[in-house]
């Protein structure tokens, strides 16, 4: 028996917000003083680092749960199998259901159980539950996934990650430019092939320290925006923690798996910052003695910018489906997902296609 993802799917925003959309915002430092510079060398600088051009936003009539909900519909399609037959749906998420204009969380009842009655899935034993752990979510239910099956509880799962991260930016800072909209899912199942699937995982949870590099804090402008929280992150502490511990979880399963590092075809790894994203890259082969092969790392963050739970399963889809340039995948391909955040959480899968 092997597990595999036998489907994917993805909703991406139709709504493009552009980095020249950020030239007439009011960005102030964390104290609520002003920066001494002009938007256009903020927003210059901004893509000099992130390699973010622009970035999603869902449509006002839209929630998390439905953007999940869309892309689990594709996903299944994909996978042709019959939804009354998923036995887990496990929603990755941070912030629940927000909309548009508003301030409040909606997390009653968790977006898997809303995104299962939006499928209409009769049977009560397909068991929906939410999981919360940060950006790496999505990565984290596959290994759920793979747990349930490989015990014998399960034999098909929905693995969704979804987040409408620009209803809980703070627009006066600047990091509120990363954030994205967007979803991904994924059936992950047992199947009769012996060859390929999940190969190895690695997880693990840094919070003696590091729990609090991400979370939720007020605005720089406290006079219009008192009494409201949003995602905040201590940027230059999340990219060392990143670049100590990422390359060495992506080492640990790459070796558990027994996979060979000139074996390894992509990595997918968590579009949070392309500077970040092609230091753990270099950091990793490193590892190794050797230099990433040109190609290896494929970018959306470009043009989708930083959806969080959703990056990793949108990228794997767009490649699995030929709309990323000069990115493609074939049976036996070696692939490494892989993800960090807030938490602070590190994980990795070892895949073969």
């Amino acid at each position: 028996m092997a597990i595999k993802i036998t489907g994917t799917g993805s909703y991406i925003p139709d709504m493009i917000e552009k980095n020249e959309d950020f030239h007439q915002h009011e960005f102030l430092n964390a104290d609520g003083s002003t920066i001494n510079h002009p938007n256009e060398i903020i927003v210059d600088k901004f893509k000099a680092i992130t390699g973010i051009q622009e970035r999603r936003y869902a449509d006002d009539q839209l929630t998390s749960s439905d953007l999940g909900f869309l892309a689990a519909q594709k996903a299944i399609e994909d996978a042709n199998i019959n939804p009354e037959e998923i036995d887990y749906i496990i929603c990755a998420h941070n912030f629940g259901d927000v909309k548009a204009n508003t301030i409040q969380s909606d997390i009653l009842p968790c977006l898997a159980s809303r995104v299962k009655h939006s499928l209409r899935i009769k049977n009560p034993k397909c068991v929906a539950y939410d999981i919360l752990f940060g950006c790496p979510g999505w990565v984290e239910g596959v290994i759920q996934a793979k747990a349930f099956i490989k015990s014998g509880m399960a034999k098909k799962c929905l693995v969704i990650g979804s987040e409408t991260l620009s209803r809980v930016v703070d627009k006066h800072d600047r990091d509120s430019m990363i954030y994205s909209d967007g979803a991904g899912a994924t059936i992950v199942e047992a199947t009769d092939d012996d060859e390929g699937g999940i190969l190895a995982h690695e997880t693990a949870s840094f919070t003696y320290d590091e729990a609090y590099y991400l979370y939720f804090g007020n605005s720089n402008n406290q006079e219009l925006c008192k009494d409201t929280r949003y995602i905040k992150m201590h940027g230059r502490k999340i990219y060392e923690f990143a670049l100590s511990n990422v390359p060495q979880a992506m080492k640990t399963c790459l070796d558990s798996s027994g996979v060979d590092i000139n074996d390894v075809k992509k990595v997918l790894i968590h579009q949070a910052n392309e500077k970040m994203d092609e230091a753990i890259i270099k950091r990793f082969y490193r590892l190794y003695k050797t230099e990433a092969p040109e190609g290896v790392m494929p970018m959306s963050i470009h043009k989708l910018g930083n959806s969080s739970v959703a990056t990793v399963p949108t990228l794997f889809d767009l490649i699995r489906n030929n709309k990323l340039e000069n990115q493609s995948l074939k049976k036996g391909d070696i692939i490494i997902f892989a993800s960090v955040g807030a938490g602070m959480h590190v994980n990795a899968i070892v895949y073969k296609y």
